[in-house]
């Protein structure tokens, strides 16, 4: 008999990202990364000088959460922030040189992890895969704002 929790979408992508978290933490940590600062720093590889707001929405995490990460990594030296030269009300949030450096190496890291969690599917299926989760992603952002 197939169980409730084996056909639930919310249950089983709940298990697959503990599982990717496991395996992305171990692989960068390492390089002294945390699955917690990972997405900010992958945000600010793409676009330093993002507000804490910013990046609150871009990531759809909690305020608090990510005032609390960007403590961490201000203290871990990945991040500096700045006042806003038009609006000192405003900190914008820029990468260190320790950071920069780290670019390659972390999503080299990621990229592994995720070779090896998808490697029981053929490319056609990965792909599938992808599309079908960043489709989940977009309707959740539409229905939601």
């Amino acid at each position: 008999m197939v169980d409730w929790k084996d056909r639930s979408a919310g249950y089983l992508v709940n298990q697959v990202a503990r599982i990717f978290e496991r395996g992305l933490s171990a692989r960068i940590r390492p390089l002294g990364l945390t699955t917690g600062a990972f997405p900010a720093l992958l945000e600010l590889w793409e676009r330093e000088g993002l507000t804490q707001k910013q990046l609150v929405e871009r990531l759809d995490i909690e305020q608090a959460t990510m005032a609390n990460t960007l403590s961490r990594m201000e203290r871990d030296g990945l991040i500096r922030r700045e006042k806003d030269p038009s609006d000192g009300r405003v900190q914008r949030v820029y990468l260190t040189d320790t950071s920069r450096a780290l670019r390659d190496a972390a999503i080299a890291a990621a990229e592994a992890e995720n070779a090896d969690r998808l490697g029981g599917l053929t490319a056609a299926e990965r792909d599938r895969f992808v599309t079908l989760l960043n489709k989940v992603i977009a309707h959740s952002r539409r229905t939601s704002a």
